[in-house]
Protein backbone atom coordinates (compact mmCIF):
# COMPACT_ATOMS: atom_id res chain seq x y z
CA UNK A 1 0.00 0.00 0.00
CA UNK A 2 0.82 3.68 -0.81
CA UNK A 3 0.34 5.88 2.34
CA UNK A 4 0.92 9.84 2.32
CA UNK A 5 3.03 10.56 5.53
CA UNK A 6 2.77 14.29 6.89
CA UNK A 7 6.05 15.38 6.72
CA UNK A 8 7.40 19.49 6.12
CA UNK A 9 4.86 21.29 3.28
CA UNK A 10 4.60 18.72 0.42
CA UNK A 11 4.52 15.36 2.45
CA UNK A 12 6.68 12.31 1.81
CA UNK A 13 4.88 9.17 -0.14
CA UNK A 14 6.04 5.60 0.97
CA UNK A 15 5.01 2.39 -0.39
CA UNK A 16 4.42 -0.45 2.60
CA UNK A 17 3.47 -4.56 2.84
CA UNK A 18 -0.37 -4.74 3.05
CA UNK A 19 -0.19 -7.84 5.04
CA UNK A 20 1.87 -6.42 7.99
CA UNK A 21 0.68 -2.89 8.38
CA UNK A 22 -1.89 -1.23 10.50
CA UNK A 23 -2.88 2.73 9.95
CA UNK A 24 -3.94 4.70 12.87
CA UNK A 25 -4.92 8.45 12.00
CA UNK A 26 -7.91 10.53 13.56
CA UNK A 27 -11.36 9.82 12.79
CA UNK A 28 -11.92 12.36 9.87
CA UNK A 29 -13.74 14.70 10.21
CA UNK A 30 -14.53 18.06 7.47
CA UNK A 31 -14.14 21.26 8.15
CA UNK A 32 -16.99 23.08 9.59
CA UNK A 33 -18.83 24.59 6.20
CA UNK A 34 -18.52 28.30 7.67
CA UNK A 35 -15.52 28.50 9.89
CA UNK A 36 -16.22 32.75 10.33
CA UNK A 37 -20.07 32.39 11.13
CA UNK A 38 -19.13 29.13 13.86
CA UNK A 39 -16.70 31.23 15.43
CA UNK A 40 -18.79 34.44 15.32
CA UNK A 41 -21.47 32.34 17.28
CA UNK A 42 -19.26 30.61 19.48
CA UNK A 43 -17.88 34.30 20.77
CA UNK A 44 -21.49 36.13 20.65
CA UNK A 45 -23.38 32.62 22.47
CA UNK A 46 -20.79 31.58 25.13
CA UNK A 47 -20.30 28.60 26.95
CA UNK A 48 -20.07 28.34 31.03
CA UNK A 49 -22.40 31.43 31.69
CA UNK A 50 -19.72 33.78 30.71
CA UNK A 51 -21.44 37.30 28.90
CA UNK A 52 -20.65 37.66 24.92
CA UNK A 53 -17.26 39.23 24.65
CA UNK A 54 -18.56 42.41 23.45
CA UNK A 55 -20.17 43.07 26.85
CA UNK A 56 -17.39 42.00 28.66
CA UNK A 57 -14.99 44.23 27.07
CA UNK A 58 -16.11 47.86 28.30
CA UNK A 59 -14.74 50.91 26.21
CA UNK A 60 -11.45 52.28 28.55
CA UNK A 61 -10.46 48.80 29.54
CA UNK A 62 -7.02 47.45 28.18
CA UNK A 63 -7.01 44.01 26.77
CA UNK A 64 -4.22 41.05 26.36
CA UNK A 65 -4.86 38.94 23.89
CA UNK A 66 -2.74 35.01 24.05
CA UNK A 67 -1.76 33.29 21.15
CA UNK A 68 0.08 30.55 19.64
CA UNK A 69 3.29 30.37 18.40
CA UNK A 70 4.67 29.39 14.97
CA UNK A 71 4.86 25.74 16.23
CA UNK A 72 1.15 25.27 16.48
CA UNK A 73 -1.10 25.11 13.78
CA UNK A 74 -4.23 26.92 14.79
CA UNK A 75 -5.47 29.24 12.01
CA UNK A 76 -5.02 32.07 14.23
CA UNK A 77 -5.50 34.44 10.62
CA UNK A 78 -8.84 33.14 10.56
CA UNK A 79 -10.04 33.07 14.31
CA UNK A 80 -8.35 36.61 15.48
CA UNK A 81 -10.32 38.94 12.71
CA UNK A 82 -13.62 37.36 14.32
CA UNK A 83 -12.68 38.37 17.73
CA UNK A 84 -11.59 41.56 17.16
CA UNK A 85 -14.34 42.69 15.19
CA UNK A 86 -16.58 42.25 18.96
CA UNK A 87 -13.77 44.30 20.57
CA UNK A 88 -14.06 47.16 17.62
CA UNK A 89 -15.20 49.95 20.38
CA UNK A 90 -11.76 49.21 22.45
CA UNK A 91 -9.03 51.38 20.52
CA UNK A 92 -6.25 49.41 18.49
CA UNK A 93 -3.69 50.77 21.28
CA UNK A 94 -5.38 49.49 23.97
CA UNK A 95 -5.29 45.72 22.52
CA UNK A 96 -2.05 43.97 22.58
CA UNK A 97 -1.75 40.55 20.68
CA UNK A 98 1.02 38.67 23.15
CA UNK A 99 2.17 35.57 21.21
CA UNK A 100 2.93 32.28 23.74
CA UNK A 101 6.09 31.50 23.18
CA UNK A 102 7.10 29.95 26.66
CA UNK A 103 10.80 29.24 26.06
CA UNK A 104 10.52 28.87 22.30
CA UNK A 105 12.06 31.41 20.32
CA UNK A 106 10.89 34.60 18.91
CA UNK A 107 8.88 34.30 15.80
CA UNK A 108 9.96 36.92 12.74
CA UNK A 109 8.02 39.33 11.24
CA UNK A 110 7.35 37.11 8.37
CA UNK A 111 6.47 34.20 10.61
CA UNK A 112 4.04 36.92 12.70
CA UNK A 113 2.16 38.17 9.15
CA UNK A 114 2.30 33.57 7.87
CA UNK A 115 0.29 33.79 11.68
CA UNK A 116 -2.09 36.03 11.93
CA UNK A 117 -1.79 38.10 8.97
CA UNK A 118 -0.52 41.61 7.41
CA UNK A 119 -3.65 43.23 8.58
CA UNK A 120 -3.45 42.34 12.02
CA UNK A 121 0.64 42.82 12.44
CA UNK A 122 0.04 46.39 10.59
CA UNK A 123 -2.86 47.22 12.76
CA UNK A 124 -1.86 46.05 16.60
CA UNK A 125 0.97 45.74 18.78
CA UNK A 126 1.84 42.04 18.72
CA UNK A 127 4.74 41.21 20.73
CA UNK A 128 6.81 38.22 21.11
CA UNK A 129 6.35 36.86 24.83
CA UNK A 130 10.17 36.39 26.53
CA UNK A 131 10.16 34.34 29.49
CA UNK A 132 14.53 35.02 30.02
CA UNK A 133 13.68 38.58 30.16
CA UNK A 134 12.87 39.53 34.11
CA UNK A 135 11.84 43.17 32.89
CA UNK A 136 8.49 42.06 31.29
CA UNK A 137 8.03 39.73 34.23
CA UNK A 138 5.48 40.54 37.16
CA UNK A 139 5.01 37.98 40.17
CA UNK A 140 1.43 36.52 40.53
CA UNK A 141 2.26 34.69 43.90
CA UNK A 142 3.08 30.98 44.06
CA UNK A 143 0.31 27.67 43.48
CA UNK A 144 -0.51 25.72 46.65
CA UNK A 145 2.70 23.26 45.70
CA UNK A 146 5.03 26.10 46.04
CA UNK A 147 5.82 27.10 42.40
CA UNK A 148 6.14 30.81 41.54
CA UNK A 149 4.19 32.17 39.54
CA UNK A 150 5.82 35.23 36.74
CA UNK A 151 3.36 35.75 33.88
CA UNK A 152 4.13 38.48 31.24
CA UNK A 153 3.16 41.83 33.05
CA UNK A 154 1.46 42.72 29.68
CA UNK A 155 -1.11 40.21 30.80
CA UNK A 156 -1.52 40.16 34.10
CA UNK A 157 -1.86 44.43 33.79
CA UNK A 158 -4.25 44.13 31.04
CA UNK A 159 -8.58 44.50 32.20
CA UNK A 160 -9.28 42.02 29.91
CA UNK A 161 -7.47 38.48 29.17
CA UNK A 162 -8.44 36.40 26.25
CA UNK A 163 -6.64 33.20 25.68
CA UNK A 164 -6.86 31.87 22.15
CA UNK A 165 -6.28 28.34 22.00
CA UNK A 166 -5.68 25.09 19.63
CA UNK A 167 -6.64 21.36 21.50
CA UNK A 168 -5.22 18.74 20.64
CA UNK A 169 -3.48 15.78 23.01
CA UNK A 170 -0.08 16.66 24.94
CA UNK A 171 2.70 14.31 25.51
CA UNK A 172 2.80 15.41 28.97
CA UNK A 173 -0.04 18.45 29.88
CA UNK A 174 -2.37 15.73 28.32
CA UNK A 175 -3.78 18.48 26.19
CA UNK A 176 -2.53 21.49 24.75
CA UNK A 177 -4.82 24.83 24.47
CA UNK A 178 -6.53 26.47 27.15
CA UNK A 179 -4.42 27.01 30.40
CA UNK A 180 -1.28 26.43 28.67
CA UNK A 181 -1.76 29.68 27.11
CA UNK A 182 -0.90 31.37 30.36
CA UNK A 183 1.49 29.42 31.51
CA UNK A 184 3.49 27.95 30.25
CA UNK A 185 2.76 30.24 27.52
CA UNK A 186 3.22 33.62 29.01
CA UNK A 187 5.24 32.33 31.91
CA UNK A 188 8.82 33.31 33.06
CA UNK A 189 11.67 31.28 33.07
CA UNK A 190 11.53 30.20 36.92
CA UNK A 191 7.62 29.05 36.74
CA UNK A 192 8.53 27.02 33.54
CA UNK A 193 11.54 25.23 34.83
CA UNK A 194 9.50 24.14 37.79
CA UNK A 195 6.41 23.15 35.97
CA UNK A 196 9.09 20.84 34.00
CA UNK A 197 11.07 19.45 36.10
CA UNK A 198 12.13 15.62 36.34
CA UNK A 199 9.73 14.70 39.25
CA UNK A 200 6.99 16.46 36.98
CA UNK A 201 8.12 14.89 33.96
CA UNK A 202 8.05 11.51 35.29
CA UNK A 203 5.11 11.15 36.73
CA UNK A 204 2.92 8.23 35.79
CA UNK A 205 0.02 10.83 35.01
CA UNK A 206 1.88 13.26 33.21
CA UNK A 207 0.87 11.36 29.83
CA UNK A 208 -1.41 12.14 26.78
CA UNK A 209 -4.94 12.92 27.25
CA UNK A 210 -4.71 12.85 31.45
CA UNK A 211 -5.38 16.54 32.40
CA UNK A 212 -6.49 15.63 36.03
CA UNK A 213 -4.27 14.06 38.18
CA UNK A 214 -1.85 15.23 36.02
CA UNK A 215 0.74 17.34 38.46
CA UNK A 216 1.93 19.25 35.28
CA UNK A 217 -1.82 19.77 33.96
CA UNK A 218 -2.93 20.67 37.16
CA UNK A 219 -0.46 23.37 38.24
CA UNK A 220 -1.09 24.64 34.98
CA UNK A 221 -4.27 25.04 35.63
CA UNK A 222 -3.92 26.35 39.05
CA UNK A 223 -2.69 29.07 37.55
CA UNK A 224 -4.56 29.91 35.22
CA UNK A 225 -7.70 30.24 37.17
CA UNK A 226 -5.87 31.91 39.93
CA UNK A 227 -4.23 34.98 37.77
CA UNK A 228 -7.70 34.97 35.98
CA UNK A 229 -8.61 34.34 32.68
CA UNK A 230 -11.93 36.18 31.56
CA UNK A 231 -12.69 34.83 27.95
CA UNK A 232 -11.21 31.70 26.37
CA UNK A 233 -11.17 30.30 22.96
CA UNK A 234 -10.26 26.92 21.73
CA UNK A 235 -10.16 25.12 18.49
CA UNK A 236 -9.66 21.94 17.08
CA UNK A 237 -8.72 20.78 13.46
CA UNK A 238 -8.06 18.22 11.36
CA UNK A 239 -5.60 17.44 8.69
CA UNK A 240 -6.21 19.97 6.10
CA UNK A 241 -5.62 22.58 9.29
CA UNK A 242 -9.50 23.79 8.59
CA UNK A 243 -11.39 23.85 12.12
CA UNK A 244 -13.42 21.16 13.36
CA UNK A 245 -14.99 22.40 16.47
CA UNK A 246 -14.48 25.98 18.34
CA UNK A 247 -15.79 26.52 21.75
CA UNK A 248 -15.76 30.04 23.55
CA UNK A 249 -16.84 31.42 26.93
CA UNK A 250 -15.48 30.55 30.66
CA UNK A 251 -12.02 29.28 30.36
CA UNK A 252 -12.09 25.67 32.38
CA UNK A 253 -15.58 24.93 30.65
CA UNK A 254 -14.35 25.82 27.03
CA UNK A 255 -10.96 23.64 27.52
CA UNK A 256 -12.88 20.98 29.22
CA UNK A 257 -15.60 20.66 26.03
CA UNK A 258 -12.53 20.90 23.50
CA UNK A 259 -10.66 18.00 25.41
CA UNK A 260 -13.71 15.58 25.49
CA UNK A 261 -14.00 16.31 21.50
CA UNK A 262 -9.83 15.89 20.30
CA UNK A 263 -10.04 13.06 22.40
CA UNK A 264 -13.04 11.16 20.52
CA UNK A 265 -11.42 12.25 17.48
CA UNK A 266 -7.32 11.84 18.07
CA UNK A 267 -7.40 9.37 20.07
CA UNK A 268 -7.56 5.52 18.71
CA UNK A 269 -7.24 2.26 20.34
CA UNK A 270 -5.38 -0.37 19.28
CA UNK A 271 -5.48 -4.47 20.74
CA UNK A 272 -1.81 -4.96 20.51
CA UNK A 273 2.20 -3.62 20.72
CA UNK A 274 3.78 -3.50 17.41
CA UNK A 275 7.52 -4.08 16.67
CA UNK A 276 7.95 -1.48 14.26
CA UNK A 277 6.22 2.09 14.45
CA UNK A 278 6.71 4.74 11.64
CA UNK A 279 5.76 8.10 13.46
CA UNK A 280 6.23 11.72 12.07
CA UNK A 281 5.79 14.69 13.64
CA UNK A 282 2.46 16.00 11.21
CA UNK A 283 3.92 17.68 9.05
CA UNK A 284 4.86 21.53 8.52
CA UNK A 285 4.71 23.59 11.30
CA UNK A 286 5.18 21.18 14.13
CA UNK A 287 8.17 19.35 12.71
CA UNK A 288 10.41 22.31 12.24
CA UNK A 289 13.06 20.75 14.49
CA UNK A 290 14.16 18.21 16.25
CA UNK A 291 13.31 19.05 19.65
CA UNK A 292 9.56 19.50 18.32
CA UNK A 293 9.70 15.63 16.55
CA UNK A 294 10.01 14.22 20.27
CA UNK A 295 6.17 14.33 20.26
CA UNK A 296 5.89 11.80 17.15
CA UNK A 297 7.90 9.62 18.94
CA UNK A 298 6.36 10.04 22.07
CA UNK A 299 3.13 9.04 19.81
CA UNK A 300 4.77 6.11 18.53
CA UNK A 301 6.06 5.11 22.35
CA UNK A 302 2.45 4.34 23.13
CA UNK A 303 2.17 1.10 20.97
CA UNK A 304 5.84 0.24 20.51
CA UNK A 305 6.54 -3.03 21.70
CA UNK A 306 9.30 -3.00 24.63
CA UNK A 307 12.26 -3.59 22.17
CA UNK A 308 11.10 -2.98 19.28
CA UNK A 309 12.34 0.29 16.89
CA UNK A 310 10.17 3.59 16.18
CA UNK A 311 10.95 5.35 12.62
CA UNK A 312 10.27 8.83 12.90
CA UNK A 313 10.41 11.18 9.71
CA UNK A 314 10.35 15.26 10.48
CA UNK A 315 12.35 17.35 8.13
CA UNK A 316 13.74 19.69 10.63
CA UNK A 317 13.57 22.76 8.63
CA UNK A 318 14.55 24.09 11.65
CA UNK A 319 17.76 22.42 12.53
CA UNK A 320 18.21 20.55 15.87
CA UNK A 321 17.51 23.84 16.31
CA UNK A 322 20.52 26.14 17.39
CA UNK A 323 18.50 27.77 20.18
CA UNK A 324 17.33 26.19 24.17
CA UNK A 325 19.62 23.64 25.55
CA UNK A 326 18.39 20.26 24.16
CA UNK A 327 20.79 20.15 21.58
CA UNK A 328 23.80 20.12 23.98
CA UNK A 329 22.21 18.45 26.68
CA UNK A 330 22.08 15.64 24.09
CA UNK A 331 25.50 16.13 22.97
CA UNK A 332 26.77 16.11 26.82
CA UNK A 333 25.72 12.72 27.08
CA UNK A 334 26.81 9.38 26.22
CA UNK A 335 23.17 8.07 25.59
CA UNK A 336 19.74 7.63 27.15
CA UNK A 337 20.61 6.20 30.59
CA UNK A 338 23.28 8.94 31.09
CA UNK A 339 20.29 11.63 30.00
CA UNK A 340 18.32 10.30 32.76
CA UNK A 341 20.47 10.03 35.34
CA UNK A 342 21.89 13.45 34.62
CA UNK A 343 18.30 15.28 35.26
CA UNK A 344 17.22 12.99 38.62
CA UNK A 345 20.69 14.23 39.98
CA UNK A 346 19.85 16.66 42.74
CA UNK A 347 19.54 19.97 41.98
CA UNK A 348 19.63 19.39 37.99
CA UNK A 349 17.42 21.71 36.37
CA UNK A 350 18.22 22.96 33.13
CA UNK A 351 16.31 24.65 30.27
CA UNK A 352 14.81 21.86 27.83
CA UNK A 353 15.89 18.93 30.16
CA UNK A 354 12.32 17.55 30.24
CA UNK A 355 12.45 17.03 26.33
CA UNK A 356 15.51 15.29 26.80
CA UNK A 357 13.98 13.43 29.17
CA UNK A 358 11.22 11.92 27.60
CA UNK A 359 13.63 11.25 24.39
CA UNK A 360 15.73 9.44 26.49
CA UNK A 361 12.41 7.18 28.30
CA UNK A 362 11.55 6.69 24.61
CA UNK A 363 14.85 5.03 23.53
CA UNK A 364 15.48 3.19 26.92
CA UNK A 365 12.16 1.24 25.41
CA UNK A 366 12.88 0.82 21.65
CA UNK A 367 15.34 1.52 18.77
CA UNK A 368 14.50 4.96 17.26
CA UNK A 369 15.57 6.04 13.36
CA UNK A 370 14.75 9.21 11.97
CA UNK A 371 14.70 10.32 8.04
CA UNK A 372 15.27 13.96 8.22
CA UNK A 373 16.23 16.54 4.95
CA UNK A 374 17.71 19.40 7.03
CA UNK A 375 20.02 17.49 9.64
CA UNK A 376 23.12 16.13 8.52
CA UNK A 377 23.57 12.38 9.47
CA UNK A 378 26.50 13.27 12.17
CA UNK A 379 23.65 15.68 14.06
CA UNK A 380 21.18 12.77 14.03
CA UNK A 381 23.88 10.48 15.77
CA UNK A 382 24.86 13.44 17.92
CA UNK A 383 20.99 13.33 19.51
CA UNK A 384 21.79 9.52 20.29
CA UNK A 385 19.34 8.65 16.93
CA UNK A 386 20.14 6.76 13.88
CA UNK A 387 19.69 8.46 10.75
CA UNK A 388 18.12 6.82 7.92
CA UNK A 389 17.25 8.18 4.21
CA UNK A 390 15.33 5.16 2.72
CA UNK A 391 12.13 5.18 4.78
CA UNK A 392 10.94 1.80 3.44
CA UNK A 393 14.46 0.40 3.28
CA UNK A 394 14.66 0.72 7.12
CA UNK A 395 11.14 -0.34 7.81
CA UNK A 396 11.65 -3.74 5.66
CA UNK A 397 15.00 -4.53 7.65
CA UNK A 398 13.36 -3.88 10.78
CA UNK A 399 10.59 -6.41 9.95
CA UNK A 400 12.63 -8.84 8.54
CA UNK A 401 14.51 -8.59 12.52
CA UNK A 402 11.59 -9.18 13.68
CA UNK A 403 10.64 -12.16 11.33
CA UNK A 404 7.53 -13.32 10.17
CA UNK A 405 5.54 -11.90 13.58
CA UNK A 406 6.55 -8.56 13.03
CA UNK A 407 3.72 -5.83 12.61
CA UNK A 408 4.27 -2.64 11.45
CA UNK A 409 2.34 0.54 12.59
CA UNK A 410 2.00 3.63 10.81
CA UNK A 411 0.78 7.28 12.15
CA UNK A 412 0.85 9.27 9.17
CA UNK A 413 -0.43 12.38 11.18
CA UNK A 414 2.08 12.31 13.79
CA UNK A 415 0.91 13.81 17.56
CA UNK A 416 -2.80 14.48 15.87
CA UNK A 417 -3.19 10.79 16.16
CA UNK A 418 -2.51 9.52 19.32
CA UNK A 419 -2.99 5.59 19.57
CA UNK A 420 -2.97 3.53 23.05
CA UNK A 421 -3.59 0.12 23.80
CA UNK A 422 -7.16 -0.97 24.64
CA UNK A 423 -6.50 -3.07 27.42
CA UNK A 424 -4.84 0.06 29.20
Amino acid sequence: MKVKLAYGKTGLEVELPDDRTTIVEPSYLPGLPDQTGAIRTAVRDPVGGTSPLRKLAQSGHTVAISVCDITRPIPSRTVLPVLLRDLSHIPDQNIVILVATGTHRSNTDSELRQMLGDEIVDRYNVLNHNAFDDTILKSAGETQDGIPIFLNRHWLESDLRITVGFVEPHFFAGFSGGPKMVAPGLAGFDTIMRLHNAEMIGHPEARWGVTVGNPIHDSIREIAAKTGVDFALDVTINRERRITSVYAGEPTTVHRASCRFARTISMQPVNRPFEVVLTTNSGYPLDQNLYQAVKGMSAAAQVVKRGGTIVAVAECLDGIPDHGEYGRLLQSSSGPRDILDTVHSPGHNVHDQWQVQIQAQIQLKANVKLKSTYLTEEQVRSAHIEPIEDVEGAISEELLRHGSGGRLCVIPEGPQTIPYLATS
